[in-house]
């Protein structure tokens, strides 16, 4: 046993002095909170001397807790030497069950798989491409046994990198957990390929609120007009949030068929956000058949934001 193990490296001191060498060696200690602080503290210095030996962290016999900080950190240096380790450690064996406040369910977690795919995608390799591709299937080599979580951080990773990977994102919409169907709708709307419009117009009708929102949110960035007839019928939806985000992308598409349906938005009930949204889109259509109905929501409705809107909104139609 050397000296260095007898007592505890003040890691955050040798943060503070950016003692690349002195965290490399507390990165050995045999104290596995050392071992874990000193991976966060190199990947906040972002020092490429340090890739090698994080490299060799994310082999650390002590279960996740050095090997996700290793994984976090490599990602935040950025080296390209770290992806085909990063690669490998998606099949990091570790889980646990996180009880939610309701104690009745529980998640997956996968805290290494989770932190080497968020470094893959802050790295950005193209090799990591067809790994978080199986990641997001749940299937091949780099099957995370089902986590939602994982499949979302994939999605998020694969947008990062940059590569076109539209369909398996579009077979996403349709996985079982919700939040993937969501972030993949999202993800989606960012790419803007019109190869998504008719899948996201079929998640308008998703179970969950979220992912019909989602779904409309993207519909409006790709601006296709193939999405004004569903977008039109989600003015209808249950939830607010949908009905706003629809009349905010029927907006952004700008097609006149959407007119006389925002008109009877104005009237939304239950929530001004709707009205300010459908304001705002017949401003942006232009159409002058929205000028009576704008004129009185000024004189009558009882949100100022909603009135300000539809003032804004009057000026254009007027041209």
């Amino acid at each position: 046993m050397g000296i260095f193990d007898l007592f505890k490296p003040n890691v955050e001191r040798l943060q503070e002095k950016k003692n690349v060498k002195g965290l490399i060696k507390a990165l050995r200690h045999k104290d596995w909170h050392v071992r874990r602080r000193a991976a966060d503290a190199l990947g906040e210095i972002g020092d490429e001397r340090a890739v090698e030996p994080l490299i060799q962290a994310l082999k650390d016999e002590y279960w996740w807790f050095v090997r996700e900080k290793a994984a976090e950190a490599l990602g935040k240096i950025g080296d390209k030497r770290a992806v085909e380790p990063l690669i490998q450690a998606l099949k990091d064996p570790y889980w646990y069950r996180k009880e939610y406040y309701d104690y009745l369910a529980y998640s997956i977690i996968y805290p290494v798989r989770e932190c080497a795919i968020y470094a893959l995608g802050e790295i950005g390799d193209k090799r990591a491409v067809e790994p978080l591709i199986q990641v997001l299937n749940g299937e091949g080599e780099y099957n995370v046994l089902d986590s939602g979580e994982c499949k979302r951080k994939a999605i998020s990773a694969l947008v990062n990198i940059g590569e076109p990977v539209v369909e398996p994102l579009i077979q996403a919409l349709k996985d079982k957990y919700r939040d993937v169907r969501k972030e993949a709708a999202g993800a989606l709307g960012e790419m803007g390929d019109k190869r998504a419009v008719e899948p996201l117009a079929q998640s308008l009708k998703d179970e969950y609120s979220g992912v019909r929102m989602g779904a409309a949110e993207a519909l409006g960035k790709i601006g296709d007009k193939r999405a004004v007839e569903p977008l039109i019928q989600a003015l209808k939806d249950e939830d607010w949030e949908v009905r706003w985000r629809a009349a905010k992308a029927l907006g952004e598409i700008g097609d006149e068929r959407a007119v006389e349906p925002l008109i009877q938005a104005l009237k939304d009930e239950d929530w001004w956000f709707v009205r300010e949204g459908a304001a705002w889109a017949l401003g942006e259509i232009g159409d002058r058949r929205a000028i009576k109905p704008l004129y009185e929501i000024i004189m009558s409705d009882r949100n100022k934001d909603v009135r300000e809107r539809a003032a804004e909104a009057l000026d254009k139609c007027r041209g």
